[in-house]
């Protein structure tokens, strides 16, 4: 399909686990996605503007743990996050209980001022898992962030 999504880099592991290191992920939105136990470490991530999509959908991340009992998530440890879209959301509840972490992460202006979506699906507000750790940057706010976040 014109305009669609596809997949760059399929990972699979015995265990689920990756681990990435000094990567440069580019993307628009969920570009970071799936399940499974993923470190990123000192990885740039470039958020690109969607020119053919919605504008307003800027995501990084959609992890898609369905549980608290799954043992998954994503640790984004070291990492910059800079681009050309607006208002990008660090993840948005694509599955019921995603777990994401950003920590020492230098985030520039473009993550929105709330950082995390519960995907127009306010329930799912109580399941995520959502942290910031001593991020910096214009785009790192902990004042401005959803409730949810912790």
């Amino acid at each position: 399909m014109v305009g669609a999504q596809a997949v760059t880099l399929r990972v699979s592991g015995d265990r689920g686990n990756h681990f990435f290191k000094d990567c440069h992920i580019r993307g628009t939105v969920d570009f970071i996605f799936g399940s499974g136990t993923s470190l990123y470490l000192n990885t740039k991530i470039f958020v690109e503007r969607d020119l053919e999509g919605d504008p307003e959908m800027a995501v990084i991340t959609a992890q898609a743990r369905e549980s608290s009992w799954e043992d998954t998530s994503y640790s984004i440890v070291h990492g910059r996050i800079t681009g050309t879209a607006m208002d990008v959301f660090l993840g948005r509840a694509w599955k019921s209980s995603p777990r994401v972490v950003y920590s020492y992460t230098e985030m520039d202006e473009i993550v929105h001022p709330c950082g995390w979506s519960s995907n127009r699906q306010p329930e799912r507000a109580e399941a995520v898992y959502y942290g910031e750790y001593k991020c910096t940057g214009k785009g790192a706010n902990p004042a401005t962030r959803e409730k949810f976040m912790r």
